[in-house]
């Protein structure tokens, strides 16, 4: 049912977004007066799953999710119909048509895609609001609890002031700058401290195999006791450790910290259990084990409860969203062309981390969720609006290059040229495609 779960929105996804980016071709192209012969959600390979000929354009469904297309009479493209480019140009094709009306053509297509994220931002801001833990409200400093983290300088209890020049206003915000930061300031025992990760961050933290690189410092909430535990009858479910070997304690890590120091040991603990203080002993185990797991998330409003953390809560008007949202929509933006800018730098070994459409499958939900829906689908509208803006020859950034070319030049670059870019181009994209789709395949044998 999981499976299923995710994999419908996936599908719907993938499918509102290749029908609204194709569709930024589609209108331009109509409007323009310039026949489109085909447009279709995913591949037809050798068949189609439905088609219908409305017009002069036959609209259809393929069988291979890896995209969709509209066959633009008159266009090389990724059908390589060198037939149609043999004969005379006609009126109502798009090599007839103006170097402007080419260039809107082939920027509909991303132009929709931009369009689509700052609307959905705008959307999801006034629907759901804002709910963020600010990040005045970390008083005791972070949780480090990745080693590669711990070894390029940040610390349990360090409070993160700013990253790369910009304040840090959210929590939440955090993990996603510091992951591409290269300087991070805090406050380490009441001093202001610089930390630089190394080139090679990223790579070492694909490595450790761990997304999280700075957590919010949480209650120990027994979230588990084992069948086996030697801990079994003293500890339940749910229980918050609030003194541990005869000293207060209020996050996770300080009881983690001391594990170590007290292998084989029985130490006195108090424990809070429906709202009232329970005294009891622990054996930690030679291996320095409780025999338990512990509550690695806290949802946030438990963590109010708690009076652990304040939750800031703001709801938008209409009127409102549309500056937030835009602000969002930029934000996302920016921080997608900083990974991008990562991964084409061999130094940091963020293309390791590249993935394909098994990677993007994995980052939808197990349970549905609208508001997780929205948010995914709008920053992969950014990532396709951008990476369609790459100047590769067959993809729109490449057609885009030789129009900008042709606009101020005065020369249009021959058909003959053009076929072959597209060809080169087209190597490029299979050639990205297996390295991705490689990738996830590697990380999943691996894992």
């Amino acid at each position: 049912m999981e499976i299923a779960i995710k994999l419908s929105q996936f599908l719907l996804s993938l499918s509102i977004l290749i029908i609204l980016h194709e569709l930024g071709h589609f209108i331009p192209a109509k409007l323009f007066k310039t026949r489109v012969e085909k447009f279709y959600l995913f591949f037809d390979v050798k068949y189609s799953l439905l088609k219908k000929k409305i017009g002069e354009t036959e609209y259809g469904i393929g069988w291979l999710p890896l995209g969709g297309y509209v066959k633009i009479s008159g266009m090389i493209d990724e059908s390589m119909d060198t037939d149609q480019l043999a004969q005379e140009p006609q009126p109502w094709e798009f090599r007839s048509k103006p170097a402007w009306q080419r260039l809107i053509i082939m920027l509909g297509g991303v132009t929709v895609n931009f369009i689509l994220a700052f609307i959905i931002y705008i959307g999801m801001t006034f629907f759901y609001g804002e709910q963020y833990i600010a990040n005045s409200e970390v008083k005791d400093g972070i949780w480090i609890n990745n080693p590669v983290v711990a070894k390029a300088g940040l610390k349990t209890g360090d409070k993160l002031v700013s990253i790369d020049g910009e304040k840090v206003e959210r929590f939440h915000e955090s993990n996603e700058k510091l992951f591409l930061s290269k300087e991070i300031i805090v406050i380490r025992d009441g001093k202001e401290e610089k930390v630089h990760f190394p080139q090679n961050f990223i790579d070492q933290l694909m490595k450790e195999k761990r997304s999280t690189l700075a957590e919010l410092r949480i209650p120990f909430v027994i979230s588990q006791v084992e069948p086996d535990s030697h801990n079994k009858d003293v500890l339940k479910t749910k229980d918050i450790v609030t003194s541990f070997n005869g000293k207060p304690v209020t996050y996770a890590d300080e009881v983690l910290g001391s594990l170590d120091s007290l292998k084989g040991k029985t130490v006195p603990v108090i424990l809070k259990r429906d709202g009232k203080e329970v005294a009891a002993n622990l054996k930690i185990s030679d291996s320095a084990k409780l025999g338990i797991a512990y509550a690695s998330r806290i949802p946030y409003k438990d963590l109010e409860k708690l009076g652990i953390y304040n939750i800031s809560k703001q709801q938008f008007s209409f009127f409102e969203s549309i500056p937030v949202g835009i602000d969002r929509g930029f934000d996302q933006l920016g921080s997608y062309w900083k990974q991008l800018q990562a991964i084409f730098t061999p130094s940091t070994g963020a293309y390791k981390g590249v993935g394909g459409f098994a990677a993007i499958f994995n980052i939808f939900p197990n349970t549905w969720s609208w508001e997780a829906f929205w948010s995914i689908t709008a920053l992969l509208s950014i990532m396709l609006g951008v990476m369609n803006l790459l100047p590769i020859p067959a993809l729109d950034g490449g057609h885009v290059m030789f129009l900008l070319y042709e606009i101020i030049s005065g020369r249009k670059p021959s058909d003959k040229f053009l076929e072959k870019a597209q060809m080169v181009g087209f190597v490029l994209l299979i050639a990205l495609l297996l390295f991705a789709n490689g990738n996830d395949i590697y990380k999943a044998i691996v894992r």
